[in-house]
């Protein structure tokens, strides 16, 4: 592995990301990803950056001591609960001179991953700061870092503001409605998808709602869904509670029917300087964040209505089961705190 000098030169080089984490050396694997490859996939994991079969293996206490002396970049964090146009968000806002944008770096699913094989919780919390530090490296001339961290690591989002104080969030979220359309017309792979994060939130003592393992697998695919969704609205709520001052909201179809507004009042509460082309000239706004095919006005709206054709009347019973549960545990169906738009 690379000495102190290798990754000296590494930390100065945002183009080096900070790619995995192997614990058992404790050290960080680095990849080259340029700006421009950034913005062309929507999710920084090797299914769309492709294998890398020679990444930089640095050792975490050189990698800690090399970005000690570094200029710090202000870091901000876009937690979200799927479906909900966050990629296109973190895209927008991640434009040069503007700020960098992360869209779900698989090192920070290493972090979860090594939680929940037991990681010490003092050992995992030191490793955390500085795996934040290296994903908090801005290319030259961006006021700020955001990162969109995959879902998976919700249960790990206050740990991550505790260790960054100075950081805001905003909490992106679906209507359990628009949710339920957006897994419906998704098919079989996105209800797997469901269930596999369920598995994984039961797995993190995310999912506090009294139901036993067997009852599970009495319950639907769009239950599961539910469930799911209800997890992340509930930490959410307690999130935002928690520290108010630093989180603020938005939902999906606020996002969708007014993303330019969005986009301006997402980068205020970031604290970030909007330039006056920011909006009228961002190709994130302009096609879709998945496909990189270009955007059609409403396309969202015209997919969840065709949904709602065709499942409207299963979501119908899932929704009103959802809010039962809802109304018990006392979360909320539509968060506090929202993103004040201009």
């Amino acid at each position: 592995m690379t000495g102190l000098s290798a990754a000296s030169t590494l930390v100065r080089d945002a183009t080096w990301l900070a790619h995995r984490y192997d614990p058992g050396h404790d050290a960080f694997h680095f990849r080259h990803v340029a700006r421009e490859r950034r913005s062309e996939v929507p999710f920084l994991t090797d299914d769309y950056l492709g294998h890398e079969a020679g990444p930089i293996v640095v050792e975490r206490n050189d990698c800690a001591t090399a970005i000690a002396g570094q200029q710090v970049t202000p870091l901000h964090f876009l937690f979200h609960s799927a479906y909900c146009a966050s990629t296109m968000l973190v895209q927008a806002i991640g434009q040069p001179g503007i700020a960098t944008g992360l869209s779900e770096p698989v090192l920070l699913n290493d972090m979860v991953g090594w939680r929940r094989r037991g990681a010490d919780p003092r050992q995992h919390g030191r490793v955390m700061h500085d795996a934040l530090s290296l994903l908090g490296r801005g290319f030259g001339g961006d006021h700020a870092v955001v990162i969109k961290p995959s879902n998976i690591f919700n249960p790990l989002a206050r740990g991550a503001m505790t260790l960054r104080p100075e950081a805001r969030a905003l909490l992106l979220y679906a209507p359990l409605r628009a949710f339920l359309l957006s897994v419906a017309r998704k098919g079989l792979g996105c209800r797997l998808w469901c269930r596999e994060l369920l598995e994984n939130y039961l797995a993190d003592g995310f999912v506090t709602f009294g139901f036993d393992a067997r009852a599970y697998f009495r319950q639907s695919d769009l239950q599961i869904a539910a469930v799911g969704w209800l997890a992340q609205q509930q930490a959410f709520a307690a999130l935002a509670a928690w520290t108010p001052e630093r989180i603020a909201t938005l939902d999906s179809e606020t996002l969708t029917r007014a993303p330019g507004d969005a986009v301006a009042a997402a980068m205020a509460h970031y604290q970030i300087p909007m330039a006056d082309d920011i909006i009228s000239g961002n190709p994130a706004l302009s096609r879709n964040s998945k496909s990189g095919a270009p955007f059609v006005a409403g396309e969202r709206q015209r997919d969840l209505a065709a949904a709602e054709a065709a499942y409207g009347a299963e979501i119908d019973q899932v929704v009103a089961w959802a809010s039962v549960l809802a109304e018990q545990a006392e979360i909320p169906l539509t968060l506090p705190q929202p993103l004040a738009l201009p």
